[in-house]
């Protein structure tokens, strides 16, 4: 089959606290597929699961690009959707997005093949308020979601009641805070693309804003660590996605505690199985160093998918 001949459907947005991120990924995955070649359809998603059906079923597309981002359209429902129908897709399937979308439970599967993660376990809201679980500073982050939505530092003076008064989740991820810098590998398949350090410029961590917008966070590509990091970084990546059994491209964020010299140790803090592909997005840029287009990384993406085509 000919790209001009092959329908890909690209489904964005979704309902979710990244819906805006999905959209620009989904615009950005979608222009590159048509420089490939490929006849493309959009469908922005939304929690109408019949008026979904009927969208996928009037444009009967060979291939779905899933550039959901959380709840929904990253924690296996679609994925889930998507088999029922028989329609392939890109990215993990059911079960690794359910799991990596679980940060405790994604904790305790690569601890158990022996890869080091903070310290940490979840806890109900009046719990936490009890005591602290950690000697301060320490990380309160919600179980369930991405682009570290509802990520805190707690520091000696933070107010964690009034935090905790507006929680909109059920229960609190708490992690010991591990001191250094911010590491990331994109992975494609389970080869893994490079290390990228990340340098928040106008925040304290890697947040949602400095994410998602320009002149706020600064990437060293390649990351500027010890050659043993760097190889380290690497082989850590490609065997927690293939622990998981993640497909497609994925990214996995570390912490690297570098405070007392090189080589420092390196911790891993979730898997992502549907990384951005915004321009600001880590996976794309690390493609692009390694020679891969945005347009030969969506091309390989989609006959991962469907290998037939």
């Amino acid at each position: 089959m000919t790209k001009s001949a092959c329908h890909v459907c690209v489904v964005k947005g979704g309902t979710s606290s990244e819906r805006e991120v999905s959209l620009t990924s989904g615009a950005c995955y979608a222009a590159a597929l048509r420089r490939q070649g490929y006849k493309v359809t959009e469908i922005d998603f939304t929690k109408d699961a019949y008026l979904f059906i009927e969208q996928l079923r009037a444009c009967n597309p060979q291939v779905v690009v899933n550039a959901l981002h959380g709840v929904l359209g990253e924690d296996g429902c679609v994925q889930g959707l998507l088999s029922v129908l028989g329609i392939p897709y890109t990215h993990s399937g059911v079960l690794p997005s359910a799991v990596a979308m679980n940060k405790q439970v994604t904790k305790n599967i690569l601890e158990s093949v022996g890869l080091a993660c903070p310290d940490g376990f979840l806890l109900k809201v009046d719990e936490l308020l009890k005591q602290d679980p950690f000697v301060r500073p320490f990380i309160i982050k919600p179980n369930t979601e991405g682009s570290s939505v509802g990520v805190h530092i707690i520091h000696r003076d933070t107010d964690l009641a009034a935090i905790m008064k507006n929680w909109p989740f059920s229960e609190v991820l708490v992690e010991r805070y591990v001191p250094g810098r911010e590491l990331t590998v994109g992975v494609m398949g389970n080869k893994p693309l490079a290390v990228t350090e990340i340098i928040p410029l106008k925040a304290e961590f890697y947040n949602y804003k400095a994410k998602y917008t320009n002149d706020v966070a600064k990437h060293l590509l390649p990351a500027p660590v010890h050659e043993l990091v760097y190889e380290n970084a690497m082989n850590m990546a490609s065997q927690a996605v293939k622990t998981l059994g993640c497909e497609g491209i994925s990214r996995v964020d570390f912490r690297y505690n570098d405070t007392k010299g090189e080589p420092g140790d390196l911790y891993i803090l979730e898997v992502n199985t549907q990384p951005g592909a915004t321009e600001l997005s880590l996976v794309p840029e690390q493609a692009k160093y390694v020679g891969i287009s945005l347009g030969q990384l969506v091309d390989w993406m989609v006959k991962q998918a469907c290998p037939n085509l």
